[in-house]
């Protein structure tokens, strides 16, 4: 019969590791369990049609380089071309200028109540203006098939 330090020392060795209801391998070497990664790799040899193990390659694409550094340029800001894009920048503007009078009015205590209706009915025709005048969602370049910004 083993004493009582043999004991633990046992107990101790068997907590240690994966616990048994987790274990796949049943205690045999993991070896033969096929992992994710070789699955992921075997599927995209078999869409290429190679044959063979995978072996390791210094080959760059061109085209993969060209491409990801033309995304990280940044796009130029354009002179506006249409009166589209011009009622576009006075939307915005006047957006911007009655949300400021609206702040600036708003600390003033003895404000007109027509002041700031006025300034509230200037924000609200910039919102439905650019509203109006947005464009098509099918034009925009950030969007993609589904309508979801990128």
């Amino acid at each position: 019969m083993p004493n009582r330090s043999q004991r633990r020392a046992n107990a101790r060795n068997e907590r240690k590791g994966i616990p048994s209801q987790y274990d796949q391998t049943r205690g045999r070497g993991r070896g033969g369990m096929i992992d994710e990664q070789s699955l992921q790799e075997k599927s995209r040899r078999i869409q290429a049609n190679e044959d063979g193990a995978w072996k390791p390659t210094s080959h760059v694409d061109v085209d993969i380089q060209k491409t990801a550094s033309d995304t990280r340029a940044m796009p130029s800001i354009e002179a506006p071309r249409s009166v589209r894009q011009w009622l576009r920048i006075l939307c915005w503007t006047l957006i911007v200028i009655s949300a400021c009078a609206f702040v600036v009015i708003m600390w003033i205590s003895s404000t007109p109540l027509w002041l700031v209706i006025t300034v509230s009915v200037a924000f609200a025709v910039g919102v439905l203006s650019l509203i109006l005048v947005g464009g098509s969602p099918r034009d925009n370049p950030n969007l993609d098939d589904n309508g979801t910004a990128v």
